[in-house]
């Protein structure tokens, strides 16, 4: 490393976020970048400790010592050729991915990792600014042709690993812009959409086509997608959402969050919303349900429609403020954390088991009834939950957003349809079965149908997606051409 002893030199420092009072009147990004020193100074910190926890870590496995030194040694162009080594798309990851390559970092069992995920964000928005990074196109055509079902972050990756190998590459998307839900599931506040149109400028350059408006076993039978291209990816979403059947779910007022974030999205990037679609939380008392980064969404969302409260209630315990390294570091660990939409206010409740839903006499939800609850280990060491008796109550709220996660992908249409004709099983969550290592990783049991991110792993991060989006292409190129020069 450039600077040994940086890590006892220099302090942790990251980026800063504006006011809460200035970025809640808006759905811009408020982040505030380091000077390009600061951040220089911060990749000086990494240690040098011989057994790079953070690689690992780090699910599309970046080269993080590496691209550290070359920042601190000012050699940003060089840190974005390692960077783009591993990862098709650092703007998103740099905004978006919860770091557990910082939890991972040998420094952290002192609590203060390195800064990896805004070194990350600062090489790749110089390498932009200084018009570093250029389109890659192949020198050579296979001939050989490849959909990819899905533009999310698995889709993008597969289609631009998979079009620099030289195929021919379309995406289907079925809503109205590229970007699944990194165009409109993740709110603008956290990552603008520029983003996905320059990365899609790029990719158009290097080959890919974008189909949109088409819903694969909808608009497109699967049969005929499969007839015109030699392989097929899907990379779509686990879209069907966790459901909360309790009595007066049906109540007007209550929402998948999806539905109201998607809603929104649309509204702030220009496109229609009917009034009578739009789901508005001004003047609200908002209850999410579901304590994961969705239901962060949802609270930063109603915050800036002008809802009157937020409370944001979750089933399982409180964390721990600080989590024991001894039990889980290098792992991702089960500790206390706030979102910046947390921070801009809501009241945040643990151990509440929802009910049912209250009628205000005229359709629409009024409260939730709800009753405490405690997590216990069984002789089998299997955690239990029970209610406390004497603890139900009554939460008030005209507005509820389900935001308890994703069970598996949507089943209707085209899985259905890939079931019926091609056989195509599912494993025991209802995902697309698919493995990921040896002969015949990312291959589903239809012939030429390959399986990637959310859709064969269940929910998951930004970064597994790109990850298997990435491995996926290999695999595909592999049983294209009986051999494959892309990297795994």
């Amino acid at each position: 490393m450039g600077k040994p002893t940086g890590f006892l030199e220099f302090e942790r420092r990251d980026r800063s976020y504006a006011p809460v009072a200035d970025r809640i009147v808006h759905y811009d990004e408020f982040v505030r970048p380091m000077a390009e020193a600061e951040v220089a100074q911060q990749a000086a910190r990494c240690m040098d400790c011989g057994i790079p926890f953070c690689h690992p870590g780090c699910p599309v496995n970046n080269l993080i010592p590496d691209w550290n030194d070359l920042v601190y040694r000012r050699d940003w162009q060089q840190a974005i050729e390692v960077l783009h080594s591993t990862n098709n798309f650092p703007e998103f990851t740099g905004r978006i991915c919860p770091a557990p390559c910082e939890a991972a970092c040998t420094l952290n069992i002192d609590d203060v990792p390195v800064t990896i995920k805004t070194i990350e964000c600062a090489i790749v928005d110089r390498a932009w600014a200084e018009g570093w990074i250029q389109p890659q196109v192949p020198q050579r055509r296979t001939g050989k042709r490849v959909a990819v079902v899905g533009s999310g972050p698995a889709g993008l990756a597969c289609a631009q690993q998979l079009a620099r190998a030289g195929h021919h590459v379309a995406i289907f998307e079925k809503a109205d812009r590229i970007g699944g839900l990194l165009r409109y599931g993740i709110p603008d506040f956290k990552l603008a959409k520029h983003l996905i149109d320059r990365r899609m400028a790029q990719m158009r350059t290097e080959g890919v086509e974008f189909h949109t408006h088409c819903h694969i076993g909808v608009d497109l039978p699967v049969a005929e997608l499969r007839a015109d291209y030699d392989a097929v990816v899907l990379a779509g979403g686990a879209e069907q959402p966790r459901d909360l059947p309790v009595p007066g779910r049906d109540l007007a007022g209550i929402h998948f969050a999806m539905d109201f974030l998607t809603r929104n999205s649309k509204r702030v990037q220009g496109v229609y919303v009917p009034d009578e679609d739009f789901i508005s939380a001004e003047g609200c008392d908002v209850l999410v349900i579901g304590g994961g980064d969705t239901g962060s969404d949802c609270i930063g969302t109603s915050n800036r429609h002008g809802a009157r409260s937020v409370t944001q209630i979750e089933i399982l315990d409180k964390p721990p403020a600080k989590e024991n390294k001894a039990l889980t570091w290098p792992n991702w660990p089960n500790r206390m954390r706030t979102s910046s939409s947390q921070e801009e206010g809501c009241e945040r409740r643990w151990n509440i088991a929802t009910k049912a839903f209250l009628d205000d006499g005229h359709g629409r939800v009024k409260a939730a009834r709800y009753v405490e609850v405690r997590w216990d280990r069984d002789a089998d060491g299997r955690w239990q939950m029970t209610e406390v008796p004497g603890s139900e109550g009554e939460i008030k709220t005209d507005l509820v957003l389900l935001a308890m996660g994703f069970v598996h992908p949507v089943h209707q249409g085209l899985i259905a349809d890939l079931q019926d004709a091609a056989g195509l099983t599912l494993d025991a969550r209802g995902n697309v079965q698919a493995t990921t290592d040896g002969p015949g990783c990312y291959q589903t049991s239809a012939e030429g149908v390959f399986a990637a991110g959310d859709m064969r792993r269940g929910q998951s991060l930004v970064v597994w997606a790109i990850r298997e989006g990435r491995q996926c292409a290999r695999a595909v190129d592999e049983w294209l051409m009986g051999r494959s020069d892309l990297p795994r």
